[in-house]
Parts: structure tokens; C-alpha cells; sequence
């Protein structure tokens, strides 16, 4: 499990300035063992700050390209950039996603981003391009390569010049610990800030205790629990909620510093819908998944395979289902494997403005079997 300490700290008092070494010797005290720590930092620095497009000109190419050449100041007016050059750089960007008068992030000579990409002043496209626009792609808290990060997408205004790696949350570290068997509950942010203020003797504010939850304005999605053969006498599910989100907005990025904090965890970026469910897993320690609601058919059913069963699941393989596995079904049959992973036929897309939301309650002997029998440690079923 690895540990944002900025995360931590929202609900365990970890006195600042402390390192993650030293979060780590203090969780040993509790039972649980040191592994390794991670810091953003050591594959990004460097000047990467805050700047705002004075100018963008188009310059179609021979190659059938066009390239922007932009005017972005970097620094206050009157004042020395961070990387001790002018306030204004002339910068050629690839992209087009941006306007005059936008902020975004630029690396500046002397910054290396992920991948040991140095930057340094160049010369193309008939231009010295004196630093980079960056993409969330280029800084390592996303995928997207098509455009750069326009500040403003996400919510964020920064004076020109300002860090940028802090303004996303790329200062941050984390402790990794292993989490043994007896000690399920250490696989979330709130398990081990509890844990970490029993070592400690500080406070911990319980995340679950912060959230009030809307009451529904609807009957809800139908659920029926049908465990006709349960494992050893115990019903493989004994809670199932279920919630409906319509009208998102598909074109809504992942805030950065959720994507900087999901990445320094160990889990990638994915999407918005997807992130905010592994976020909370994180967080709370309940696993969530959300189905595109437009192509359900009919209610949900929780009940074990039938013979001849069969499961294409979110990693495009298709699995042969066991009697005894548990599943989440609808009227086209089964569209996950409770607890472990759910199906390709209701994954969510770029396209998905519609979805029901899963938070259960799975018997853990059903969920390690079958997350065994398939091969499959996902995050979920650990």
C-alpha cells in the first residue's frame, strides 16, 4: 500500500516536514512492515511554473502541419524568470486547445520531466523555443497527449511565475508499507491514519465521519441478492446499494491533484468516472464500480454462475465462469465477477453521461477464490 502523506495528513495529524521514512518508522510500531518510499520529485524538477499566452501565431508547415508560436510570460512583469532568464519566452506548441490570455504549465530550460526528458532551449521550426507547454501526459499525472493542460479546465488560477509542481500536488511522497493478511483494513488511507495515530498518540478524523450523502429522489435501481449455493454456509453478498449519476459531463478531466495523488498511490489515470471510484477505494477501503447505465438491461441480480457461463471482463479477456463464482448479472446475463472485476459489455467510455454506481458488501472467501481461480489481484478483490 503505498501512502500519500499529503492524504495522510488530512485525518492523521503527521507533523509537517516529516518524511516519509519517518511516517514509516513510526508505522512499524503498530505492526506493519516498511517497503519503499516514492517521490514525484525524483523524476520531475526543476523551474516548471505557471504561465499565462500573450501571443499565439499559426504557422502552417511544408509537412502539412501547423505549429503555434506563442508569447508566454513566465514570470512577473519587471521580474527575472525562474529559470533566470526574461519574464516573456518564445515557445513553438504543437497543440491547439489554448487561447490568448490562458495559464498553463511551462517547463522551463533546465527542468527534466518523467522519462529523463531534459529541457533545454531549441531550435524548430525556424524558432528558438525556449522551454515547453505541457501536456498532463508530459507531466505524468494523465494520458491525455492530445492537448495541453489549460489551468482554467480544472478549476485553477495561479499568479504568473508560481510553482507549478506544488500547485498540483507533485511535491508530494509516499511511504510504502506492506500490509499483512490480518490487517485488511491498512489497504486504505483511513486504516492507516487510524493506525498511524495509534503509534502516535495524535488525533485521527474518520473520512466516513465528513461525508453527507444526498437522499435518494427516486425508487432506485432494481437489485435483487439470489445466492442459491453459498460457500460455506455464507451468503457471498449481504449488501448491495446502488446509485444512479445522470447528465455527466464527459469532457470534465480528473482534477490534477486527484491524478497526481491516484498516481504517487500506484494506480494510473484513467478517466474521471473511473478515478473518483478507485480515489474513494483508496480513501475509505470500499471498492466501487460504475456501470454506463444506458447499456444495462433490465435490474441487477447478484447469484452464482450457471454452467456454460461466460465473461469478457475489463481486461478483454473472456473468462469461463465457475458454479462457483459470484456475479453481478442483469437480463443479458452476467456483467462482472463481484468483487474482483466487472465486464467489457458495461465498461464506461469516453461517451458515458449515465451511470449506476456499485458499493457492496462481498464475502471475502467468494471474492478470493475467484480472484484466484481467474487469476485476477485486482485492486478490488485485495
Amino acid at each position: 500500500m503505498r501512502v500519500p502523506l499529503s492524504w495522510l495528513r488530512e485525518y492523521a495529524q503527521v507533523p509537517d516536514g516529516a518524511s516519509a521514512e519517518e511516517v514509516m518508522a513510526d508505522l512499524v510500531r503498530v505492526g506493519l512492515e516498511e517497503e519503499d518510499v516514492h517521490r514525484p520529485s525524483d523524476e520531475l524538477y526543476g523551474p516548471i511554473v505557471v504561465g499565462e499566452v500573450l501571443s499565439k501565431e499559426p504557422e502552417p508547415q511544408s509537412n502539412g502541419k501547423t505549429i503555434n508560436w506563442c508569447q508566454v510570460q513566465v514570470a512577473p512583469e519587471g521580474t527575472t524568470a525562474a529559470d533566470g532568464g526574461d519574464a516573456v519566452h518564445g515557445i513553438v506548441c504543437g497543440a491547439d486547445n489554448f487561447v490568448v490570455g490562458d495559464k498553463v504549465v511551462v517547463t522551463l530550460p533546465g527542468s527534466v520531466l518523467p522519462g529523463d526528458f531534459k529541457i533545454a532551449p531549441r531550435k524548430t521550426y525556424g524558432h528558438i523555443s525556449d522551454g515547453m507547454i505541457a501536456s498532463v501526459r508530459e507531466l505524468g499525472i494523465g494520458e491525455d497527449h492530445d492537448g495541453i493542460l489549460v489551468l482554467s479546465t480544472i478549476g485553477v488560477d495561479a499568479e504568473i511565475g508560481s510553482d507549478a509542481v506544488v500547485l498540483l500536488g507533485l511535491n508530494d511522497e509516499a511511504a510504502e508499507i506492506n500490509v499483512t493478511p490480518d490487517r485488511g483494513y491498512c489497504f486504505s488511507i483511513r486504516g492507516v491514519a487510524r493506525e498511524y495515530a495509534h503509534a502516535t498518540g495524535t488525533d485521527f478524523t474518520d473520512p466516513a465521519e465528513q461525508v453527507t450523502v444526498p437522499k435518494p429522489d427516486g425508487a432506485g435501481y432494481p437489485v435483487k441478492i439470489d445466492d442459491q449455493t453459498p460457500i460455506l454456509g455464507r451468503a457471498g453478498c449481504d449488501r448491495f446499494v446502488a446509485r444512479t449519476i445522470r447528465n455527466l459531463d464527459v469532457s470534465a478531466p480528473t482534477p490534477p491533484w486527484m491524478a497526481a495523488r491516484l498516481r504517487l498511490a500506484g494506480i494510473r489515470s484513467i478517466s474521471l468516472v473511473v478515478d473518483v471510484t478507485n480515489y474513494v477505494m483508496l480513501e475509505l477501503g470500499q471498492p466501487l464500480h460504475a456501470y454506463d447505465l444506458d447499456k444495462l438491461s433490465g435490474g441487477i441480480t447478484v447469484r452464482r454462475a450457471q454452467p456454460g457461463e461466460k465473461l469478457r471482463t475489463l481486461d478483454d479477456r473472456e473468462r469461463a465462469l465457475d458454479q462457483e463464482d459470484l456475479l453481478i448479472t442483469d437480463d443479458s446475463g452476467p456483467i462482472g465477477i463481484a468483487g474482483v472485476m466487472g465486464g467489457e459489455s458495461t465498461e464506461t467510455s469516453g461517451t458515458t453521461t449515465n451511470v449506476l454506481i456499485e458499493a457492496a458488501h462481498f464475502e471475502e472467501v467468494s471474492i478470493a477464490r475467484s480472484a484466484r481461480r481467474h487469476r485476477l489481484p485486482s485492486e478490488a478483490s485485495r
